[in-house]
């Protein structure tokens, strides 16, 4: 769900103060273009490692990494812009942050590839495996762009983009993660796209916190987390409220691996398919979603104990996340905690929904109050909790506005959840789906030009069961 400040704070700074500089185990041959162009560094026939091939890197290079296990935290810094660093099979370019003590983690390395403050950055067709942080993760950028990775058994997230904007995630795979196995947060206009992603045994499969504006997950499957899709608000990130994801075409479904690693939000929301907590703006469309202990599509209010502000007004949610870094925050006995973050103005339509346990379709009113704006029309459904939730707010025309009956269960919101298992005991994933040409395909960075991926959001058709 995000980290707090000062943990962010902290990494950026260390990580800025890293010095680019060659490996001394490394000569500074590689393949260039006859007119000074871009190169291709290779790893490890030019370069021992990939962080030396980072060092001696310049826009638009391609860092091309050969199979092997690389036990390496690779950290691209800021002015490192516009390079690609990409494995030539991504089931075989592994990047381990194990010690090899099995017994603790004292000693695994934090993250895979830490881009952080490099615009246009592009990650492709690689494994990263056993860090104690993360797989991948692109932080304080303009561009970024992860394709065709694989990340499993990462303490924190898999594949992770934070303070970031025109990005983009597809064709990968997110597993085993207490936290995501995918997460956006803060940006606003994040101008993002999740497409063609897996994600399974996380605690929940995709987290945005205060993340949206142009932020579409699409065409992606969400199985065997705690919970599937999860956007929600807080204000221990910036740019809050969460809001204006588009959420469309994707299977959600058995999103109850209570055995699962989790972070305490992960553990409260177990057993839920696409649960927005308190989110606004966001439209849920055409998504196949089934088998899930609780609901399969929830529309929640958040509560944040000590929290660092109020929830903005209407008129301040139109705010780009740019504006956030100047405003001064209240005193802290100024801010009623808990607060309580609504959600709103949110729309449900043409989803089919089946086998939820509490209720397909669901609103929990914390608070007895229904949230304003949500509505619901068009989706294929055996139950809502409360009943009739189509027809008390249908999205066209007016509705019965009868929220009383058969309420959803506010303690399954209030409890703690199953409590956390250890993500290295995690499933370990098949061979995935290998980057076309990846030996000889040309270098793309994540320039503005070519991310996100523009998606037609209205020709994505409902999916079909698998099986």
């Amino acid at each position: 769900m995000g980290k707090r400040f000062g943990i962010v704070v902290a990494l950026l700074v260390s990580a800025a103060l890293v010095v680019s500089a060659c490996d001394s185990g490394s000569d500074s041959s590689s393949d260039s273009d006859d007119d000074g162009g871009s190169s291709t560094l290779n790893v490890p026939e030019d370069y021992d490692t990939i962080q030396a091939a980072v060092d001696d890197a310049s826009e638009g290079d391609l860092i091309l990494v050969d199979e092997g296990v690389y036990n390496e935290a690779v950290t691209v810094p800021t002015g490192t812009d516009n390079i690609v660093i990409r494995g030539v099979d991504r089931n075989k370019v592994i990047l381990d942050g194990a010690s090899g003590d099995e017994d603790s983690i004292e000693d695994d390395l934090e993250n895979g590839i830490l881009v952080v403050g490099a615009n246009g950055v592009a990650v492709e067709n690689m494994t990263a495996r056993n860090y104690k942080a993360n797989g991948f993760f692109w932080t304080g950028v303009e561009g970024y762009r992860g394709s065709y990775l694989t990340a499993y058994r990462n303490g924190d997230y898999g594949i992770y983009a934070f303070d970031s904007v025109t990005g983009q995630f597809d064709n990968s795979l997110g597993s085993g993660s207490p936290d995501a196995g995918f997460y956006i947060g803060q940006c606003y206009p994040c101008d993002a796209v999740v497409d063609n992603v897996v994600a399974e045994y996380n605690g929940l499969g995709y987290s945005g916190t205060d993340a949206g504006g142009n932020l579409i997950i699409s065409n992606s499957t969400f199985r065997n987390n705690r919970a599937g899709i999860v956007p929600n608000s807080g204000a221990y990130e910036l740019c809050y409220p969460q809001r204006d994801n588009i959420i469309v075409g994707n299977s959600v479904y058995d999103n109850n691996y209570e055995e699962g690693p989790a972070i305490s939000i992960a553990e409260t929301v177990t057993y839920n398919g696409i649960v927005i907590g308190g989110g606004f703006g966001n439209t849920i469309e055409r998504n196949l979603v089934y088998d899930h202990d609780r609901a399969g599509i929830l529309l929640t209010e958040f509560p944040e104990d000590d929290a660092v502000d109020d929830v903005p007004g209407p008129e301040d949610r139109e705010t780009p996340c740019s504006e956030y870094r100047e405003r001064p925050l209240p005193d802290p006995s100024e801010v009623d905690n808990p607060v309580i973050w609504p959600a709103v103005d949110n729309s449900v339509v043409d989803n089919n929904v089946t086998g939820s346990g509490e209720g397909d379709l669901a609103m929990a009113l914390l608070d007895g109050e229904p949230p304003k704006g949500n509505c619901f029309s068009g989706n294929t459904i055996e139950t809502s909790k409360p009943a009739d939730l189509e027809a008390a707010a249908p999205c066209d025309g007016q509705g019965t506005g009868v929220f009383d009956v058969d309420p959803f269960p506010i303690l399954l919101l209030t409890e703690p959840g199953p409590p956390s298992g250890d993500y290295l005991d995690t499933p370990e994933p098949g061979d995935q789906e290998n980057m076309p040409d990846a030996e000889t395909a040309p270098a793309v960075p994540a320039t503005p030009d070519n991310v996100p991926m523009q998606i037609d959001v209205d020709a994505i058709t409902l999916p079909t069961k698998e099986g």
